[in-house]
């Protein structure tokens, strides 16, 4: 069930992409899971939708942004009652890379124009329970693994359930926040006071209930589709066995006649 504008967390899909609409914040919080500096941010777009064919599957990245050289796709994951291997993690990653290539490379442009680019997962859960902080992935040759591919694209996926000891202070006290909502540094502090901040905006408020209720419209849409795919289902199978009955009948008839033919 959706939960109370007032009880949403930096967790939530919602207030995740409206407290990282603010560029210094979301670039500390990058430098923070990356544990590298980013360059300043050039574009703070949140909840971007991608769609390439009519009949094809659309995404929706919760904060998509920019700096000089690197493009960054940052998601935030819950289980929501469901189980990690549901979410199919690896291979939305894939599909999220794909679209977004497609996105920037245009016609006639050379494939060196495609940007590096990071897609970050922050996970309230183990991905891909090895009880791993981090899992960070990129192409490598099987036969010579120090081979790269070097095709300049990077996933990670952040375990934030992870409180193992060598895991810097500063990302142990982001995972926590992201946990529990309890702020224990310089950082955290910031979040939940946007947090809060954020609980305060009517304006916010607003486009929340505004979106879930697009989203009934979407599942009644989609349990809509499923009724008529099941009635078409359903019209299909009794002429099926309509016909089925026909021939059957049909049989018993010949056999009849070939019976009376013998006697």
């Amino acid at each position: 069930m959706a939960k109370n504008y007032e009880e949403l967390k930096l967790s939530d899909d919602f207030m995740f992409g409206k407290v990282m609409e603010d560029g210094r914040l979301c670039r500390e919080v990058l430098e923070c899971l990356l544990r590298k500096p980013v360059g300043e941010l050039e574009e703070m777009l949140t909840q971007r939708e991608y769609r390439y064919a009519m009949d094809g599957k659309p995404i929706r990245l919760d904060i998509y942004t920019r700096d000089g050289e690197t493009v960054y796709d940052t998601e935030m994951q819950n289980l929501n009652h469901k189980k990690p291997e549901d979410y199919d993690l690896p291979r939305r990653s894939r599909f999220y890379q794909s679209v977004m290539d497609t996105d920037h490379l245009k016609k006639n442009q050379s494939y060196r124009t495609l940007p590096e680019t990071n897609i970050l997962f922050i996970c309230t859960f183990d991905p891909f329970g090895e009880d791993l902080p981090q899992y960070t992935f990129q192409n490598r040759c099987e036969e010579m693994p120090e081979l790269a591919l070097q095709d300049h694209t990077v996933k990670y996926f952040f375990n934030c359930s992870c409180q193992r000891e060598e895991v810097p202070e500063n990302v142990q006290a982001l995972y926590r926040y992201i946990m529990t909502g309890e702020p224990m540094d310089e950082l955290t502090g910031k979040l939940h006071r946007a947090v809060e901040a954020g609980r305060r905006n009517e304006k916010w408020r607003s486009e929340y209930m505004k979106e879930l209720l697009h989203d009934d419209d979407m599942r009644e849409e989609g349990r809509a589709e499923e009724r008529e795919n099941t009635e078409r289902e359903k019209a299909r199978a009794d002429a099926q066995e309509a016909r089925a009955n026909a021939l059957e009948a049909k049989i018993r008839e010949l056999e009849a006649v070939i019976n009376k033919m013998r006697q």
